[in-house]
């Protein structure tokens, strides 16, 4: 991972996987969960995206999820079991005793946020970003693509999005056997636990940006959905201000 300004802390999760987080602002807390192959410094922070919640007086909260960035990279299998990852945001929020908050994610990250609703967690807003309903019901497709990268590496033709997505991983630093582990933790949502998440629900995805189905249809199946376009694809929009300002304007509404 690269030079990041902001110090981790460190909680042991459920299994006692040594994970880290990080934290910029006062306020109200925000949990952001990023992507597959990143880390909460290239997600969030790099590009200014925290920094635009904190300005709205939020308390952001930023995990490395497991495998990736400063936290744990374990290669035993028995560290992967479905919703792996579901459980560590549940053992963050308890480990911080958080009451009231809200949950962000990024493509991974929002997947994540939907299984955690689906088990329990009772943020007060949620944003899905970079996401779009099938990703959330249907992961066996990324899982896929996901797995193809991380078995063919070197292999990718020039260009394509396999490619694309392995630079990606070689400048995050990534683990490729410890990513691996993450792709079986996926679970789907089903739509009718979709349909059953009744709170203030933003959807925010690029407009060119397909990767996990459609975003609209998923701001249309949440019961408080509302879809907020901003510029590029799926990795090009992490890097432009109006990702963040849009999560941003949206919590604080």
């Amino acid at each position: 991972m690269a030079s990041c300004p902001i110090e981790p802390q460190f909680f042991a999760s459920w299994d006692g996987t040594r994970l880290a987080w990080r934290e910029l602002g006062k306020g109200r807390p925000a949990v952001l969960l990023h992507g597959f192959f990143s880390d909460a410094w290239t997600n969030w922070i790099r590009y200014g995206h925290a920094a635009a919640l904190a300005a709205k007086g939020f308390r952001v909260i930023m995990p490395d999820l497991r495998a990736h960035g400063s936290s744990d990279k374990p290669h035993d299998p028995a560290a992967y079991p479905p919703d792996a990852l579901t459980r560590d945001g549940h053992a963050l929020v308890a480990h911080l005793a958080l009451r009231d908050y809200d949950l962000v994610g990024y493509s991974l990250g929002s997947r994540t946020a939907s299984r955690m609703l689906a088990t329990g967690a009772t943020p007060g807003r949620v944003v899905f970003s970079g996401m779009g309903l099938e990703g959330l019901t249907d992961t066996g497709r990324r899982a896929g693509h996901f797995r193809n990268i991380l078995t063919n590496l070197g292999q990718h033709e020039r260009g394509s999005g396999a490619w694309m997505a392995e630079q990606f991983l070689r400048t995050t630093g990534g683990d490729a056997q410890a990513l691996l582990g993450i792709i079986d933790t996926f679970a789907d949502t089903p739509i009718e636990a979709i349909r059953a998440f009744d709170l203030p629900a933003g959807v925010v995805c690029g407009a060119e940006d397909a990767d996990n189905g459609s975003a609209p249809a998923l701001a249309e199946a949440l019961p408080q959905g509302r879809y907020f376009e901003v510029p590029g694809g799926h990795m090009s929009a992490v890097i432009k201000p109006e990702l963040g300002q849009a999560i941003a304007d949206f919590l604080a509404g």
